[in-house]
């Protein structure tokens, strides 16, 4: 999948992340003290992108799989849940129009959960979507810090590893937060299934 246009913002939240990464898995008490590495649930874990060479564990987004309801996800501008069409045999994908917005429910993420993957294809030569990762902040609401924007290709592939900036999150909180993906067709239209979150350091 070819990924293009990346704002500074973006580039910026990268280098803190690796930054404080470097910190947490360096081993010095004071810093590991700082943030939770442990996982902050105990959801089913998977290798869902095992065929592509990313053998990593992962846990299903909430309603990620669109196997016949999309309750939980905030649909908008004429964004649905179509049955079938996804990528291997899948029951259902999230199919976005120009203009439309989908954004998954809130999930726990500590330092532990650093990166996020899924699925997606594009209607046409023009499609491209902006990805947010959207915080619940105790004081501010809602934040939502854009991850970047992305073309698909014509054919089901995964996404390359996104950052969740959960490290970053985790030094401003002290543990443990909550954290929903936002997903925003600019042009054309696309398609996204099995929405996954990493829930082990891997870096």
């Amino acid at each position: 999948m070819r990924n293009f246009l990346f704002s500074r913002r973006p580039q910026i939240l990268g280098t803190m992340v690796a930054g404080l990464t470097l910190a947490v898995v360096s081993g010095a008490p004071a810093q590991a003290a700082l943030i939770s590495t442990d996982a902050c649930d105990n959801a089913t874990l998977t290798q869902p992108f095992a065929a592509y060479g990313d053998s990593a564990q992962y846990k299903l987004v909430s309603g990620g799989s669109f196997s016949g309801t999309s309750s939980n996800w905030t649909l908008s501008n004429g964004a649905r849940v179509q049955s079938g069409n996804g990528p291997a045999g899948s029951a259902g994908s999230l199919y976005l129009p120009a203009g439309a917005s989908a954004q998954s429910p809130f999930t726990c993420v500590d330092a532990a959960y650093p990166t996020f993957r899924f699925f997606g294809r594009n209607d046409g030569l023009l499609s491209t979507y902006l990805v947010q990762v959207v915080y619940k902040e105790p004081l501010l609401g809602p934040v939502a810090l854009p991850v970047g924007v992305f073309a698909l290709s014509g054919s089901w592939q995964p996404s390359a590893p996104m950052l969740t900036a959960s490290v970053v999150q985790g030094v401003l909180t002290g543990g443990t937060a909550q954290v929903a993906l936002r997903f925003t067709e600019l042009t054309g239209g696309s398609q996204v299934d099995n929405v996954y979150v990493d829930p082990r350091m891997h870096w």
